[in-house]
């Protein structure tokens, strides 16, 4: 009999020097720690949980928890009103983390674990907080992007309707150069909405590791000029554009597509933010492993990108203040560029202002067709710029304005 009084004794004898050693060590915790008696009071907060809560320590200690800390979720429904540790079932040992707001406006991810006697009832309740602001921030961040997103689509979707619903109600009035013009519209339009759609699902594809190239040869100046006669085409001026090509390129081995949306992102770019003419170059040069390979760079004669946010441009979302575009297009570019083994880089224009990006990519890709996955991470910034730097002298160039 003795031993079956003895073990509900030992137990809670436990429990209560796990407690005790649980508060001794929460101050030097990362994250804030509280902790609330038998009673519903709390005994314990760490500095860090000061600094989470925005509420001083002082405040904290000696009161009821649901007064000190008055949760509520994000429907704004009161937290303790339906997770009270000490209403809940004896079976419950806590809850996992949840985004909670308190009324100074500090939204806290809440963890909780309830320590019971071998009866059920609470010994102590310990909370963990941890700063959501990053999360908030992130959360916005993606709604940004959705209502950005929205709004892109909005406009070629609303030509598509419009155009096609007026060729299909009066399609007699218009003579064969006007349904041109409408077609012509309608197909931009939805070239637009399929590169976006297909850009979202590039940068699903770059955080997943599971990008895809298919190398074959590629012309670059082909590709280059390609790419002027669409802008013109699309209203901008001849002569704002120029092309200059190393006469003696090494053969490139490329996924085409990939990187005609590589080098249209970079011209678009040079056209939204930057000024005056814009350059399109390639060159020979040198891998950072010393592995010949090309030099293809877009520059043009604007304000030019700080130094400090060179980095900070080729972030997802990113979009510098400008209210125009997803901010996803240099993210793209940096990621489609290192699937081919090359690296990108920001810098200043040669001889002049204005913005320079340049991307160093291999001669030869050895991956096979359709299953390209990176065998090594890409290489170190200082590395890149000293090969860039290196491989930065003046081209046997041909010009094509």
């Amino acid at each position: 009999m003795s031993t079956g009084e003895s073990a509900p004794r030992a137990t809670v004898a436990e429990l209560e020097a796990m407690y005790a050693l649980a508060i001794a060590a929460a101050e030097f915790h990362p994250d804030g720690v509280v902790t609330v008696d038998a009673e519903g009071v709390i005994d314990f907060v760490n500095s860090r949980a000061e600094t989470v809560s925005g509420v001083p320590r002082e405040e904290l200690r000696g009161r009821r928890l649901a007064e000190a800390l008055p949760f509520r979720d994000m429907q704004g429904r009161a937290w303790w009103d339906f997770a009270d540790p000490w209403q809940t079932l004896n079976i419950v040992t806590g809850h996992r983390e949840r985004m909670l707001v308190l009324p100074n406006g500090c939204t806290v991810l809440l963890t909780a674990k309830y320590m019971r006697h071998p009866d059920g009832s609470v010994l102590a309740v310990i909370l963990s907080m941890r700063d959501a602001a990053g999360r908030v921030r992130a959360e916005r961040a993606m709604a940004d992007l959705l209502t950005t997103v929205a709004h892109e689509l909005r406009s070629p979707i609303a030509g598509v309707t419009g155009f096609s619903g007026m060729l299909l109600q009066h399609w007699d009035r218009f003579d064969d150069t006007d349904r041109r013009t409408m077609l012509r519209t309608i197909k931009g339009d939805a070239e637009r909405v399929s590169r976006l759609v297909s850009e979202l699902l590039d940068v699903s594809r770059i955080d997943a590791h599971s990008l895809r190239i298919r190398p074959r040869p590629v012309d670059i100046e082909a590709l280059f000029t390609a790419q002027v006669s669409r802008q013109i085409a699309s209203g901008q001026e001849p002569d704002r554009f120029t092309v200059r090509v190393d006469r003696e390129l090494p053969e490139v081995w490329a996924d085409p597509d990939r990187l005609d949306q590589v080098i249209t992102n970079l011209v678009e770019n040079a056209l939204l933010h930057g000024s005056g003419t814009v350059c399109l170059e390639a060159e020979s040069a040198l891998m950072p492993s010393g592995e010949p390979g090309i030099r293809i760079c877009v520059c043009d004669e604007g304000e030019g990108i700080p130094e400090e946010e060179r980095e900070l441009v080729f972030s997802r979302l990113w979009r510098g203040g400008s209210t125009s575009g997803t901010g996803l297009g240099l993210f793209l570019v940096r990621g489609l560029i290192q699937a081919h083994g090359g690296v990108v880089r920001i810098g200043e224009r040669r001889g002049g202002d204005g913005a320079m990006i340049e991307a160093l990519l291999p001669a030869n890709v050895t991956a096979n067709p359709g299953s390209w996955a990176p065998s090594r991470p890409p290489p170190s910034p200082a590395v890149a710029e000293a090969a860039v730097r290196a491989a930065a002298r003046p081209p046997s160039t041909s010009v094509a304005r």
